[in-house]
């Protein structure tokens, strides 16, 4: 269905405190008993709940824990960093897969990413990249650094050329924290190689605290998050690179950087209806996409602005579209409404932006987590989502027809931290599906695991 901006903007306030569902999805982030408990003809079944307390899965399915942070890497660099995140897999020779994965490690953190020579940016920084390559039973072969020196690197995105984009969530400068360099870059990883790739920073997508990519397979053109938690909050971004589907390190030639503008829609989280469309949605050239002086979202954009969303983070490239996540909004931090989460997907030969889905609020906008974070498209069709809030966490997938059903569950009792005491497991991140789509690979953020999951898949 389609509305007006009128109809839309008229319907801000207090109204905005019930927002409706369609259909099944009010069982998406409804709680953990009634989201377990919604079957009916969609998804896999109920989720049993794992004797060992670290994944719960539907019958038929079963885990495989592929590495934990703390463990020696195979290559002998030093340890596996913590903070897993985002991750994507690649296909390799011989049935073999890469998987690369992000550190969303700051400063501080005790287990960072190994500085390595050649791989390297910035020595004073902890985030960065590990890869893992598997053999054709799902074997890890080798385990290595991939990219150091970079920060909180968070989700990131693949290309059509099989290189994966990690994206710095920050905006710190060097002087910052200790850092060298400036961070809140976009850096090329090559799976298979990663110093083919080096540690260079794709300085052209901006300078921002980046969430999240997509690669249009068609054009070329990149798609950006911005994961921004102070007022005017984030913007959603698009790169017209000089060289598009040039292969591996051609957005190192830079291009022109844009911002999406809604007419009428300065912020997102006003939106209230799934299946709400705009059509019309225009794109402005970025002042000053390096923020020598001005973060980008504070930069003047004219009179009629650009669109802004709180907490911009998931962003997937599925069919002809890209869709991407808010992961929340609070009218007390500055949004116009609160939800615990949107789905939007932009098709951009149309130049049309729909809302897909809407989570929450729940009775009390107030209380935590609950929202969507990672995305990935799912290989029968649909869209797979990480949550990240609070309690118990899941994986929820999402089917065309909106129907939604829980895929994986971490266990709400707390699991052994393998030194004799307990840790309770936090977000998930990080959710890619093998290059044949039969093994659905998943981080736990925290302590940092990576798990391969297999089954009677659809």
């Amino acid at each position: 269905m389609s509305a007006t901006r009128r109809h839309i903007l008229a319907r801000t306030g207090t109204a905005l405190a019930g927002i409706a569902f369609s259909g099944a999805l009010t069982e998406l982030f409804a709680g953990t008993a009634a989201a377990s408990a919604h079957t009916g003809n969609t998804g896999y079944g109920p989720l049993v709940p794992d004797p060992d307390g670290l994944l719960d899965l539907p019958r038929g399915f079963r885990y495989r824990v592929l590495s934990r942070e703390g463990a020696p890497l195979r290559s002998g660099e030093g340890a596996v960093p913590g903070r897993h995140d985002g991750m994507g897999a690649f296909a390799g020779r011989h049935g073999r897969v890469h998987l690369v994965r992000n550190h969303e490690n700051s400063a501080r953190v005790a287990l960072g990413v190994p500085a390595v020579p050649g791989l390297t940016y910035d020595p004073a920084a902890k985030g960065g990249c590990t890869a893992l390559t598997l053999d054709g039973r799902g074997g890890v072969l080798d385990e290595r650094v991939a990219l150091a020196g970079t920060a909180v690197n968070c989700a990131g995105g693949p290309t059509p050329w099989n290189t994966w984009l990690t994206c710095e969530e920050t905006e710190d400068r060097a002087g910052t924290n200790g850092y060298a360099e400036d961070h809140g870059f976009v850096f090329e990883v090559d799976p298979a190689d990663p110093r083919r790739s080096g540690a260079v920073p794709l300085t052209a997508l901006g300078r921002f605290p980046h969430e999240a990519v997509a690669v249009d397979p068609r054009t070329g053109v990149v798609y950006e998050t911005e994961d921004a938690f102070d007022r005017p909050f984030g913007l959603f971004y698009r790169f017209l690179p000089n060289r598009p589907l040039g292969g591996p390190g051609s957005l190192r030639a830079g291009g022109a950087l844009e911002a999406m503008r809604v007419p009428d829609v300065p912020d997102l989280s006003a939106v209230r209806e799934p299946g709400t469309s705009f059509d019309g949605v225009e794109w402005v050239p970025v002042p000053d996409g390096q923020a020598r002086h001005t973060p980008i979202r504070f930069q003047d954009f004219g009179p009629r602005g650009v669109t802004h969303a709180q907490k911009l983070e998931g962003c997937y490239w599925g069919g002809r579209s890209v869709y991407f996540v808010s992961s929340y909004a609070r009218a007390s931090q500055g949004s116009a409404a609160d939800h615990h989460g949107q789905v939007w997907r932009y098709d951009p030969y149309r130049g049309r932006l729909t809302l897909v889905v809407v989570f929450g609020p729940d009775t009390d906008p107030r209380l935590p987590g609950e929202s969507p974070d990672n995305i990935c498209l799912a290989p029968g069709g649909g869209l797979m989502v990480c949550e990240d809030g609070g309690g118990a966490q899941h994986v929820y997938g999402l089917t065309r027809r909106g129907e939604v059903y829980a895929m994986a569950r971490n266990a709400r009792a707390l699991a052994s931290d393998g030194s004799g005491g307990a840790t309770e497991w936090g977000e998930f991140a990080g959710v890619t599906f093998s290059p044949d789509g039969r093994t659905m690979y998943l981080n736990c953020y925290t302590p940092g695991t990576t798990f391969a999951v297999t089954g009677p898949w659809r």
